[in-house]
C-alpha cells in the first residue's frame, strides 16, 4: 500500500481548523500521517491540535516553530518532515471532498510518469455556504474546450500560476528537486512545485472538484475566483492562450509586465547559491526575452499610439522592460 502524508501548515487557525482536519480524517482512502507545522499561533490552534494528537497519536506529528517562518518556509519544513510516498498539501481553512485522496492516488497509479497533480475545486464563504464562482483551476479545461493546446509550463512560467496548494499532491521522490523553495517576492510554494514539475512534463491538472476553497478576510493568498459568466470565460481563455491574436491593450500590458517580472525573478535566482534548478531559470530567461519581443511588436502594430504612450511611461516606471 502507498504511504500517504499530509503537510498541513497552521497559523491562528482556530476558526476553521476542525473542519479542515475532519475532512482529511474522513477520506474514503485513509491517510497515514498528518504532519502539522504551526507558525506560532496565539489563539487556540495549539490546543485543538493537541486534542487531535491525543485522539490519533499514530497519525498526527505536530511541530511548533520557535520563530515565525511564514508560509513558504513553513510548508518547506512540513514537506521535509513527511515520510509518505505521496504528499498532499493542506491549508488550515478549506474542506476536502471525501474522495479527494482516493482520486489522486488513482491518477498517480494510472500515470507513473506524473509527479505532481492539482485538482479543481469549489468555493465557500466563512459560513461554509457555496459561492458560485469560476475558478482559475478551470483554465486548462476552458482551453481544451476551445481546442487550444495546454502547456502547463508556459502558462505557469509566463502567464500566471494556476496551481494552488490546497488542491495539490506530489510524489516524495521529487523532494530533492523542489527543496529548498526559493524566497522571492510573489513566489509561493505551490507555484514553485508546479513550475519545476511542469518543466519536466510531469505535472497535470485534473478537472474533478475535490476541495472546497474558503474565501474569507483572513486568508493569506487569494485571487483564484472570478464571476461565473460567459464574458469571464472568454476573457480567461484569451488571457491564458499564450499566442492569442485577440489580446486587448490591457491584456498586452499585463502580459508584458508578467514577462518582465518573471525575467528578473529568475535572473536573481541564478545568482543564488545552492540553486539546483538553474536549467529552468536559464530557459525562462531565454523564452521570456523571446516572448517579450514578439508580443511587444504585436502590441505596437495593433495599438500604435497607446504603445508609444506606454513605452514612454515604462522608461521611468520600469514595469515592462527586459535588458
Amino acid at each position: 500500500m502507498t504511504k500517504i502524508s499530509v503537510a498541513l501548515c497552521t497559523y491562528n487557525g482556530e476558526k476553521f481548523i476542525h473542519q479542515q482536519i475532519d475532512s482529511i480524517l474522513n477520506q474514503t482512502l485513509k491517510v497515514d500521517e498528518i504532519v502539522v507545522c504551526d507558525d506560532g499561533s496565539t489563539d487556540k490552534t495549539h490546543q485543538i491540535l493537541s486534542e487531535y494528537q491525543k485522539k490519533f497519536p499514530e497519525i498526527f506529528k505536530i511541530h511548533i516553530n520557535e520563530k515565525n517562518l511564514r508560509s513558504v518556509k513553513n510548508f518547506e519544513k512540513a514537506i521535509s518532515l513527511c515520510t509518505g510516498e505521496i504528499i498532499f498539501l493542506s491549508d488550515q481553512d478549506d474542506i476536502w471532498e471525501e474522495v479527494k485522496v482516493e482520486t489522486f492516488i488513482h491518477y498517480f497509479s494510472e500515470y507513473p510518469q506524473i509527479n505532481a497533480i492539482c485538482s479543481n475545486g469549489t468555493f465557500i464563504n466563512s459560513d461554509g455556504n457555496f459561492i458560485d464562482h469560476l475558478s482559475i483551476w478551470s483554465v486548462p479545461q476552458l482551453l481544451k474546450d476551445q481546442k487550444i493546446m495546454v502547456d502547463y509550463f508556459n502558462i505557469i512560467a509566463f502567464i500566471e500560476n494556476i496551481a494552488t496548494g490546497a488542491g495539490m499532491a506530489f510524489r516524495s521522490s521529487i523532494k530533492n528537486n523542489i527543496l529548498p523553495i526559493p524566497i522571492k517576492e510573489g513566489f509561493h510554494h505551490d507555484e514553485w512545485i508546479a513550475l519545476v514539475t511542469s518543466y519536466r512534463k510531469s505535472f497535470i491538472m485534473i478537472d474533478e472538484k475535490l476541495f472546497k476553497y474558503r474565501i474569507h478576510d483572513d486568508q493569506q493568498v487569494g485571487g483564484v475566483s472570478y464571476n461565473n459568466n460567459e464574458t469571464t470565460r472568454k476573457r480567461l481563455t484569451n488571457h491564458f492562450n499564450l499566442f492569442s491574436e485577440e489580446k486587448t491593450f490591457s491584456q498586452y500590458k499585463k502580459f508584458l509586465k508578467r514577462l518582465s517580472q518573471s525575467y528578473y525573478k529568475h535572473q536573481a535566482l541564478l545568482s543564488e547559491k545552492g540553486n539546483i534548478n538553474t536549467e529552468i531559470s536559464q530557459e525562462i530567461l531565454k523564452r521570456s526575452k523571446e516572448l517579450f519581443d514578439l508580443h511587444r511588436k504585436s502590441m505596437k502594430k495593433k495599438f500604435p499610439f497607446k504603445f508609444f504612450v506606454l513605452s514612454t511611461a515604462d522608461i521611468f516606471s520600469k514595469k515592462r522592460t527586459i535588458k
